[in-house]
């Protein structure tokens, strides 16, 4: 954007003499008109506005391309002499500063405005000291654009921390993005410059025009904007919330029971792709019943903070407090988000604090300088996605992320935080070389500094926000990423399980013949399964980049691999852990996931020839996560090594795998059996214990509804000497529960 609209007309001549003229006021000492006029003034409000002088009161106002501008002192216009370079002065013989507005006229007409520089700071001492300290939690109550009533006027004040910068102006739609007209006070030492600007309201589109100490000038969108336009345009928006949430009895239970105890199902949805072309009101009338159909508790949104490049499904964001304008309003994504409440069911968000792109517009050397990256240009640099990591050792950029992550929960009710790439964050060598990174104080390759913005972060959350769950995506073997900050540990409440979902992906994508000497693949995840609090994922980014779809996958001919879909499911769902599928997996898309297309939901259509198919695939999936609801013993121990033992763990040769689920108090146990063979095992031996009397099929991965072959058991099994003799079906699984006649 141009800093200066140059096709602006200038004054074509001298404006009428306008009664009640002013006197002249005293020039402006040239290095401070200097500095004003290029943008580089730390504190116009000495500069500008109404101040005492010998003779009375000097008022002083920047407006270029105006042809006049006149003070109005108890209805009477004063006209002011222009100084040239768009500065007009006057003095008028007062005693003390009164209530005045300024009226400028244009070549195309004039308006009556408030003085901007008349003003006291709109931004407090105690929100100063908490950003000088860190520790604004609601920091996007203090920075930003805030539209408000300040001393009787109704306008907006527009702050922001540049503490490198020599000036910050605000340019705004209305001035065609020049800024000369409104330079901003720098508060101290704080690094905060602020500006109220009156009869600024919603709607306006600004952004901040930077003076560095190097000279330069450049338009950047404000970094706690929290709205923005749509991409590819890049300002800020000013915005007010007006929502009246309607979900007041799901945040009051939210917190009742820890979410580890608890049943959690997780739908992950890249919401732009879904149904392409759905604004998020739209989405609202058909995500949440989809997803309540379906049985599942959460929905986890790919990033929708604002992003400029669509096709990195939101994951190199620009706008970390404004949600995407492609889908609607920052309200409207509010009444998304109180839908699925209202539904039953959970938002969880994938938050990105790990880096961020490196768009002159946006938060890469903001202020001119490194600000909200390192300055060791070594760990400035992502290696991986050519972006900017945070400085996590900087006080303000931790209070930048930690507020923002209080900020998602309470202002738009989000359930959850997923952390993307936790593991990038945590190692000082993370995909670096020898030579392009250095240890830490204690000659470790820990990144101490984002250790501790990671324990803070989900200290605050939980503190401020009851009921909403922080979960990492961390890939290594980092100890104590689900343990309590008090104790050393990270904080998150979950972890994705990298190491099951990569195990059993590979031993269900080999032959049946060949998984004999894979079997450890699915059992070596009961070895630390209690080390931490597990999510298992099979998300976004199991089904991109030539990994193929879920069904994909499998091997065999297509019964085969949707029947290995169907056993791969049944065992995710009855394993320790919390579950995630991405769509499209849940009806056996065969296709990798296109941001552009979507889910291929007309493979479900009445039409296509293998409709049934999918819809199979589908039913198992409402089945699972309904039966899967209904049992505690699949998610209450879920942490408690109590709550599992295995029947047959060694079946290599057989591709068998059995297991019990327990719930507390005696409550009803669960048996699940997974054939990952093609073959029917008749009268098959499970030793299982005397402790039940009778077991009873309550799901069965190869009925005919789901598109099996319809082997199942539908007669109570008694135990006999402690083992129970039972038919597998072929490549299927089987859950089994206490007989209840």
């Amino acid at each position: 954007m141009a800093l200066r609209d140059t096709s602006l007309p200038e004054p074509s001549g001298p404006v009428p003499p306008t009664p009640g003229a002013c006197g002249t006021a005293p020039p402006l000492d040239p290095t401070d008109r200097g500095r004003l006029l290029a943008g580089a003034h730390h504190d116009p409000h000495a500069l500008l506005g109404a101040h005492p002088v010998p003779g009375g009161i000097a008022f002083r106002a920047l407006r270029p391309f105006a042809r006049g501008v006149s003070v109005v002192v108890d209805g009477e216009r004063h006209g002011l002499v222009s100084e040239e370079d768009g500065l007009f002065s006057g003095v008028l013989p007062l005693t003390e500063i009164p209530a005045y507005t300024l009226v400028v006229t244009y070549e195309g007409g004039e308006h009556e405005t408030h003085d901007p520089y008349r003003f006291l700071p709109a931004l407090g001492g105690l929100d100063l000291h908490l950003i000088a300290e860190g520790r604004h939690e609601q920091l996007w109550r203090a920075l930003g654009a805030e539209p408000m009533t300040h001393a009787g006027v109704t306008g907006t004040r527009f702050t922001v921390w540049a503490p490198n910068a020599q000036g910050v102006r605000v340019a705004t739609d209305f001035t065609h993005w020049d800024g000369t007209a409104f330079p901003m006070r720098s508060l101290g030492s704080s690094g905060v410059w602020e500006l109220f600007l009156p009869g600024v309201g919603e709607g306006t589109r600004y952004k901040f025009e930077v003076h560095s100490r190097y000279g330069h000038r450049v338009l950047k969108a404000d970094p706690m904007a929290r709205a923005a336009e749509e991409p590819p345009n890049t300002a800020s928006v000013v915005t007010a919330s007006r929502y009246e949430w309607g979900d007041a009895e799901w945040m009051r239970i939210r917190a009742d029971t820890p979410v580890h105890e608890a049943p959690f199902s997780v739908y992950e949805v890249h919401l732009p792709s879904w149904r392409p072309g759905l604004t998020y009101r739209r989405l609202a009338e058909e995500l949440p019943a989809y997803v309540k159909d379906l049985g599942f508790t959460h929905v986890e949104l790919m990033p929708v903070a604002e992003h400029p490049y669509g096709p990195s499904w939101g994951y190199q964001v620009t706008g970390f407090y404004a949600p995407t304008a492609r889908l609607g309003s920052p309200d409207d994504f509010r009444y998304l988000v109180d839908a699925l409440h209202r539904a039953g069911i959970g938002v969880i968000m994938d938050w990105v604090p790990a880096h961020f792109p490196k768009d002159d517009w946006a938060l890469a050397r903001f202020d001119g300088d490194p600000l909200y990256e390192p300055g060791d240009s070594r760990r400035a640099e992502h290696p991986d996605w050519g972006t900017y990591t945070f400085d996590f050792a900087r006080t303000e950029v931790r209070n930048f992320l930690v507020a923002n992550a209080v900020y998602w929960c309470e202002e738009f009710h989000i359930d959850g935080l997923r952390v993307d790439a936790v593991a990038s964050m945590l190692y000082l060598d993370y995909s670096r070389d020898s030579g392009q990174w250095e240890p830490n104080q204690y000659g470790g390759r820990e990144d101490l500094a984002a250790m501790a913005f990671l324990q803070e972060m989900n200290a605050t959350v939980y503190r401020r926000c009851p009921g909403v769950v922080t979960i990492a995506e961390e890939s290594t073997a980092w100890g104590g990423v689900t343990r309590p900050t008090d104790t050393g540990g990270l904080g998150f409440g979950l972890k994705w399980n990298m190491g099951w979902m990569h195990d059993s992906l590979e031993y269900a994508a080999h032959e049946p013949v060949h998984r004999r000497y894979h079997h450890h693949e699915m059992t070596f995840s009961m070895v630390y399964a209690y080390s931490e609090n597990y999510v298992l994922p099979i998300s976004h980014d199991e089904v991109v980049h030539g990994k193929q779809a879920l069904v994909s996958k499998m091997p065999g001919d297509w019964w085969q691999r949707r029947a290995n879909v169907r056993a791969y499911l049944g065992f995710m769902w009855a394993h320790p852990g919390k579950q995630l599928l991405f769509m499209g997996q849940e009806f056996a898309q065969g296709a990798e996931w296109s941001e552009k297309q979507g889910p291929e939901w007309w493979l479900l259509d009445e039409g296509y020839h293998s409709a049934a198919d999918h819809r199979g695939i589908q039913d198992l999936v409402r089945d699972l996560n309904t039966r899967y609801g209904r049992t505690p013993a699949l998610w209450r121990r879920d942490t408690d090594p109590g709550g599992f033992r295995w029947v047959a763990v060694d079946a290599a040769e057989d591709n068998v795998f059995a297991f019990l689920r327990f719930d507390t108090d005696g409550g009803a146990p669960l048996l699940a059996v997974s054939n990952f063979s093609p073959v029917v095992r008749h009268e098959y031996r499970l030793a299982v214990g005397d402790d039940v009397t009778a077991w009873q099929e309550v799901l069965n991965t190869d009925a005919e509804e789901y598109g099996g072959s319809g082997v199942t058991c539908p007669d109570p099994v008694k135990p006999e000497d402690g083992s129970i003799r039972i038919t597998l079906p072929p490549l299927a699984t089987v859950w089994l529960v206490p007989y209840a006649p």
